[in-house]
């Protein structure tokens, strides 16, 4: 099974875009999506504040910003 993390926060459209886009490509692989809500972190906003959605694909350590299509992240499970 693939895990990737995807930042996001309240009210933003680009991160509800990203996530249909993820729930596409699960639909035809094993995947596991954790949404995390940076506004519950400064840390975390600091660090993906201008830059959300981002998808990290913790196993490997790589992540995407916006903008990212499905094969940006079929290309990240990889």
């Amino acid at each position: 099974m693939f895990k990737l993390i995807l930042y996001t926060t309240d009210g933003c459209h680009l991160c509800e875009h990203a996530a249909d886009l993820l729930k596409q490509i699960g639909l035809n692989r094993e995947l596991e999506i954790v949404a995390v809500d940076i506004s519950e972190d400064e840390g975390l906003v600091e660090q993906y504040g201008i830059r959300i959605p981002v998808l990290l694909n913790e196993a490997k350590g790589i992540e995407i910003g916006w903008p990212f299509d499905a094969a940006d992240i079929l290309t990240l499970l990889d």
